[in-house]
């Protein structure tokens, strides 16, 4: 076949289209690259910390039956149940105080009285919660509320030796059942074999 020849005119032309070809194809390698590339933190140009360097934040902490706190950490979360008790159960849901449904203004000193009346406060916090969705708080005073208060507040409860009157505020603490006769013996037997009266584990010889 005989060799084609263009006018010198066109050739520059077909050349400027090749040239413009190649330019263009370049630039498509170099996106492919910046796109294969690991994502780079845009205010680090800034000389800032991007928001990948943030801090984590802790999960929050699980709630806790309040008697298996101590301490510091027993006497906050009794702060706040207080002010729960005081300025919304009793003032909304607290009826009458009598022999019938006594009531005791220490009722902090009754163990049982503040385990039932946390356990209320943690079950509040969960039903009214928008996760539990528009029934949320029926269930509460259905399942948890009516049951607890009923508890408490019993003829026979643990605040039945307290304030039946209120113009008459008293407070007592009823003794509990005492230890069963498998714990009294293994303490009087630690006892004579000089251990500790609790734990049954010798005494150590001290010095």
């Amino acid at each position: 076949m005989e060799p084609v020849r263009l006018p010198e005119g066109d050739l520059a032309r077909v050349q400027a289209n090749v040239a413009m070809l190649l330019d263009r194809s370049a630039d498509h390698d170099r996106q492919l690259d910046s796109l294969a590339a690991p994502p780079t933190d845009a205010f680090a140009a800034y000389g800032l910390q991007g928001f990948a360097g943030l801090p984590s934040m802790p999960a929050p902490p699980e709630p806790r039956p309040i008697l298996e706190l101590e301490n510091e950490e027993y006497e906050d979360e009794l702060d706040a149940l207080s002010d729960w008790v005081d300025d919304f159960l009793m003032r909304v849901y607290g009826a009458e105080v009598t022999t019938a449904a006594p009531w005791c203004e220490q009722w902090q000193e009754h163990p049982d009285v503040v385990a039932w009346l946390h356990a209320l406060w943690l079950a509040y916090q969960q039903h009214k919660d928008a996760e539990a969705g528009l029934s949320g708080l029926f269930v509460w005073h259905r399942d948890f509320l009516t049951h607890a208060m009923a508890t408490v507040r019993a003829a026979g409860g643990p605040l039945s030796a307290c304030m039946t009157d209120p113009d008459r505020p008293a407070h007592r603490l009823l003794p509990g059942p005492r230890p069963s006769n498998r714990t009294t013996a293994a303490t009087d037997e630690a006892e004579e074999h000089g251990g500790d009266a609790e734990t049954g584990a010798p005494d150590r010889a001290e010095g």
